[in-house]
């Protein structure tokens, strides 16, 4: 899996990341940050073991962030 964007930056002049390639859509940024919210506040598994499980999975699929 790559780490690079396949999708140019949105802003003049910025390298393609998280934030420049999502500014192509912001509605669907301030909702991913909704769902991202809800997820790390609620539910039943404890934040530490979904810390581990992202961490985890970072480290599987080689992400650079």
């Amino acid at each position: 899996m790559s780490t690079e964007p396949r999708i140019p930056s949105a802003v003049p002049g910025q390298a393609e990341d998280f934030a420049t390639v999502t500014a192509h859509t912001p509605e669907t940024i301030t909702r991913f940050f909704d769902l991202y919210a809800e997820f790390w506040q609620r539910g039943v598994v404890p934040p530490e073991l979904k810390e581990l499980t992202r961490l985890r999975n970072a480290r599987i699929t080689d992400c650079g962030y």
